[in-house]
């Protein structure tokens, strides 16, 4: 009887125990999960151009398209596309918007800098503007250009003399930013120029639009200039799930200016600084990838739409030039893997 009372004591008293412990376990994991909340989103800095090519992660920006995928992704603009490369190799930049000759120079120099996205080539928004008195890129011979070196205009330029026989032997570079242009042939101090919108709709919008003209562009070379979205391969490993989560917020940018053009042109002519109107008349200049397209890409063919395609005339041209000594697989400029997962789904 004894034994029996001091278990029905125990018994008890567990019991008791059980009512003052369950309440503050539930608290315990309430407090946890308000802790695991209040830690918030992942941060991610990625580096971009002000470029029209570049509209869907505008919108996404402006938006928050990434909240849902628990990302706050800040974008830090640059004037000068070749800074941006350094910056991602210091880790200043988780990943960048870049172009593929860019990354083909980097991984050519050890640099790991990979694709996991292509976002659009442009389609004549890249372009070497000229005054009338040019022809055609042989009357280029002797005269003054002004662009951006190791970067798209350079090359831009580089195969556009490639074309007509010509070397940058047989010009005078001039060093300047993309947004430098416009003003330096307004003064008439530059005959030619290399640039890319918004720049190069003010250089043609010029005397009435009688005043320069376009003499070569990236539509004569469609997909040789090729942005993409890209991160260290030491990122890509740490944060797969967050890399992901900016792919998708930009897709989702870009289904919203389908589906709503209007809108979608007023937030992107905000970040770039022009009207909506303009926006869309360069939108004309490129093409966004769909993601049922963006395989195409990776994959082994001759088409410079692809990077085998492009990446060989583009590598040899950077060598020719010395900016390489050698010229990196092509396989190792890319992960595909992001792209294939989001297919296959």
């Amino acid at each position: 009887m004894g034994s029996l009372l001091h278990n029905t004591k125990s018994s008890g008293q567990l019991s008791l125990l059980g009512r003052i412990l369950k309440p503050l376990l539930g608290a315990a994991l309430a407090l946890g999960a308000s802790f695991a909340f209040a830690v918030g989103p992942v941060q991610m800095k990625i580096g971009t151009v002000v470029w029209i090519g570049y509209g869907p992660f505008y919108v996404a920006d402006a938006l928050d398209l990434y909240k849902k995928y628990n990302l706050k992704v800040t974008l830090q603009v640059f004037t000068d596309p070749a800074l941006i490369p350094p910056a991602v190799a210091s880790g200043a930049l988780d990943g960048a918007m870049l172009t593929y000759d860019q990354v083909i120079g980097q991984v050519a120099t050890g640099q790991m800098q990979k694709v996991v996205m292509p976002i659009d080539y442009s389609n004549g928004g890249d372009a070497i503007v000229a005054d009338m008195s040019i022809k055609s890129v042989k009357d280029f011979k002797g005269k003054k250009i002004g662009y951006n070196p190791l970067s798209p205009s350079d090359f831009l330029l580089s195969y556009a003399l490639k074309t007509a026989g010509l070397s940058e032997k047989d010009i005078t570079p001039v060093s300047m930013t993309p947004e430098a242009v416009p003003a330096a042939m307004a003064s008439g101090q530059m005959p030619i120029g290399v640039t890319y919108e918004p720049s190069l709709s003010q250089i043609l919008s010029q005397g009435g639009g009688k005043k320069f003209k376009v003499v070569f562009s990236s539509k004569d070379a469609p997909g040789l200039i090729a942005d993409v979205l890209v991160f260290d391969e030491k990122v890509i490993k740490a944060k797969p799930t967050e890399i992901s989560g900016i792919v998708k917020a930009y897709l989702d940018g870009m289904a919203y200016m389908k589906s709503k053009p209007d809108e979608a042109a007023k937030i992107i002519g905000k970040f770039m600084g022009v009207s909506a109107a303009e926006v869309k008349e360069q939108l004309g200049g490129v093409y966004n990838i769909p993601l049922a397209e963006m395989p195409k890409a990776f994959a082994k063919s001759s088409a410079t739409t692809s990077y085998y395609g492009s990446g060989d005339i583009i590598a040899k041209l950077l060598k020719d030039k010395g900016q390489i000594t050698k010229i990196p697989a092509t396989e190792s400029t890319f992960d595909a893997s992001f792209v294939s997962a989001l297919t296959k789904k």
